[in-house]
């Protein structure tokens, strides 16, 4: 008979054993960007993406946060007087969206360089950034409705292994 093989341990709280999806509306006006960035920075935490190795993740997340609000709130509020914030924890990845009623689907996410002299581009040039730098998607959707998704996913980092004796 074989020696039995030792039980493997449960996943250590917080992050690496949560999968889940969190949703939260808001009205497209200036002052739903820090309280979006609030909100999902006190989820993440809350769900274990805190201390070693999940600070840098968490500060990416959270800029991404704040410029997808503020492109919302600047750019859609007027056919889009409400926006939606979801978080969504996989296996081993976390996406941030904001969706919004309005049509217009922005270009900088597809674009490598922001048109000179223009002002407007450069948050969504920096997500895509922030996203390709930790290993990252990020996109725009249509929604049924006629409004638009644009996401962020950004893989979670990957558990060190235990010091074998």
């Amino acid at each position: 008979m074989p020696p039995a093989r030792p039980t493997p341990p449960p996943p250590p709280p917080g992050i690496l054993g949560v999968e889940g999806v969190w949703r939260f509306a808001a009205p497209a006006v200036d002052v739903s960007v820090p309280q979006a960035r609030h909100a999902v920075r006190d989820l993440l935490r809350a769900q274990g993406m805190s201390g070693e190795g999940y600070d840098e993740l968490l500060q990416g997340l959270l800029l991404i946060a704040s410029e997808l609000v503020t492109n919302a709130v600047r750019h859609a509020a007027l056919l889009s007087p409400q926006l939606v914030v979801e978080v969504v924890i996989g296996s081993g990845w976390v996406r941030l969206s904001v969706e919004d009623s309005h049509p217009y689907r922005p270009r900088a996410l597809h674009n490598d360089e922001v048109e000179s002299g223009r002002t407007g581009g450069r948050g969504l040039l920096l997500v895509k950034t922030i996203t390709a730098e930790a290993g990252g998607v990020c996109d725009v959707e249509r929604t049924a409705t006629g409004g638009k998704v644009v996401w962020a996913s950004l893989p979670l980092p990957r558990p060190r292994p235990e010091p074998q004796p």
